[in-house]
């Protein structure tokens, strides 16, 4: 028999995002309940996966998506969840578990710089955000002690406290990097969720560098420890739980969500207060299935804006050979970067971008590159070593700007569930090809400054895709071209509040969940100053701000 569960606060999706705001209201002593799609899989049983899989650089492989909750997959075929209409494919990959995406995530946790906030106003760009940096800048904070974020100075954002740590220690690779382009660029260690000394009961990094598919000790902070943190906080969660309808009163408030089961038996829900945090791919597909006769465009779609400015951020990128070895491989797998190019007047031409430079041991691909090549005996030996040793990756990190045209849409074949798929529609515009073409000499340059040999430039006009789902709920003050408000909650329904990447009016340059994650928090430290009639400060337009 169908069972009907509730709770003051119903949450849908367990991600690192709808889990820490899970563990927030939890801890104001609400009621709350988690609903996610797939299984709850525990850390133990995912390092077993990814050590047994043929595919150990597929990051993907630890994670098959279950028929009741699928997600994208692209290896070693393309299982069609992700409909793409072109012009462009997005082949984003997420994970429709317990933890969400982030168990494979690089842990990046940039903080936008201040005028990420203001893109419109200065440079006549895309759109401005509906605060600025010094709003969100606590809930940068709350979010960097809770994962345990470790730093060093100089990273462009200010900041009115220290990060939780120091860097995880320098890679030989990264130190030699640092070393010999000094002279022309500043190589900073990334800002990252990873322990560099024993944080919240985790160990520090060990090298293990397997950090995207999965850090096997936990030294890594992702969204099962959140969602750890938030059942410890007094939050309930129902895993296996595929929500696929919103139901809505006569007011248009929320009362209740519908999720089926793995037998696909259909269950109700009730609440006070409903948030809607998946990622921005399987959120706006949500509401676009919340179809009714009051809105028959789905819920918190009046104005046909759910889905639409889509972003990510592409990257192309080089690799060469060093003229001396440096060996990718120990530590963490994308532990520095040059961050010159992430602001200045030059975005009203083209995007900003950073330069991050990978720490992934090449033995995996240079074996399977030599092998497919036909090559064996002592000569595979000597060029195994040789491109472990020296090879070397760069690749940009490029703003996309919000534009209403790449969105996600509903497309008409089904899944498992018989639920319509979720539909691409995307393209790289000139902005960010721009963007790229004005990374290539620096490029050049790196590799110049290393030595550099054998000059490998990915394809041209061929995008590497990020996975840094962002724009489809897009907030503002503008119900005419935003989908919820500036603390998240849906123009549309006064009990809904969107909780997810997809809320990001622009995509800067840096990796949208540390962005996610503080404007999630902020949008729960409002339900939770409303609740008590405790008013928050109006949200001031970043561009009414010095």
């Amino acid at each position: 028999m169908a069972q009907t569960l509730s709770a003051d606060f119903v949450v849908v999706g367990s991600g690192i995002i709808g889990a820490l705001v899970a563990r927030k209201l939890a801890l104001a002593g609400a009621s709350v309940l988690i609903l996610e799609a797939g299984p709850h899989v525990t850390r133990g049983e995912l390092v077993a996966r990814f050590r047994n899989s043929p595919r150990r650089s597929d990051w993907m492989s630890p994670y098959p998506p279950a028929p009741w909750a699928p997600h994208p997959v692209y290896q070693p075929e393309d299982n069609g969840h992700l409909v793409h209409a072109g012009p462009y494919p997005y082949k984003a990959e997420y994970i429709r578990q317990v933890g969400g995406t982030s168990w494979h995530w690089a842990a990046h946790a940039w903080r936008n710089v201040p005028n990420d906030f203001r893109i419109h106003s200065l440079y006549g760009v895309g759109v401005d955000w509906p605060f600025g940096y010094d709003e969100l800048e606590p809930y940068y904070q709350e979010a960097e002690e809770i994962m345990g974020v470790s730093g060093a100075p100089n990273t462009g954002s200010p900041r009115t406290k220290p990060f939780p740590m120091q860097p995880v220690a320098e890679p030989w690779a990264m130190q030699r990097l640092r070393e010999r382009l000094a002279p022309v660029y500043p190589v900073v260690g990334n800002t990252t969720a990873r322990n560099s000394r024993s944080y919240d009961g985790r160990p520090p990094c060990c090298g293990n560098n397997s950090c995207q598919p999965i850090c096997p000790i936990d030294a890594q902070y992702h969204g099962g420890l959140a969602v750890d943190a938030a059942l410890a906080a007094g939050a309930k969660l129902q895993a296996n739980a595929n929500v696929f309808k919103l139901e809505h009163d006569g007011a248009a408030r929320i009362t209740a969500v519908h999720y089926y089961d793995p037998d696909k038996v259909a269950h109700r829900v009730t609440g006070k207060t409903f948030i809607v945090a998946a990622n921005g791919i399987e959120s706006p597909r949500l509401l676009l299935l919340s179809q009714s006769a009051k809105f028959p465009q789905g819920l918190a779609n009046s104005r046909d804006m759910v889905g639409r400015h889509l972003m990510d951020h592409p990257s192309t990128s080089l690799t060469f050979d060093a003229d001396e070895d440096v060996w990718l491989g120990r530590g963490p797998q994308s532990p520095s970067s040059i961050n010159t190019m992430r602001d200045g007047e030059f975005r009203a031409r083209h995007a900003p971008y950073r330069l991050d430079f990978t720490n992934i041991s090449r033995v995996d691909g240079a074996t399977r590159a030599l092998l497919a090549e036909g090559v064996y005996g002592a000569e595979f030996e000597r060029r195994l070593r040789h491109s472990a040793a020296r090879e070397m990756n760069v690749k940009n990190v490029l703003e996309v700007l919000p534009d209403p045209r790449h969105r996600i849409t509903l497309s008409d074949q089904k899944d498992a569930l018989g639920l319509p798929k979720p539909q691409t529609h995307y393209s790289i515009d000139d902005y960010t090809r721009a963007g790229h073409v004005r990374s290539q000499q620096d490029f050049k340059r790196i590799a110049e400054l290393m030595g550099g040999t054998n000059l490998r430039f990915s394809k041209d006009g061929d995008f590497a895709n990020n996975q840094h789902i962002c724009g489809t709920l897009s907030m503002g003050t503008d119900p005419a071209v935003s989908v919820c408000d500036p603390w998240g909650r849906a123009h549309d329904h006064d009990n809904l509040y969107l909780a997810s990447t997809g809320v990001l009016p622009t995509s800067s340059t840096c990796n949208s969940t540390l962005n996610g994650i503080a404007v999630a928090l902020r949008s729960a430290q409002h339900i939770l100053s409303q609740q008590a009639g405790q008013p928050m400060p109006q949200a001031r337009p970043a561009s009414e701000r010095s």
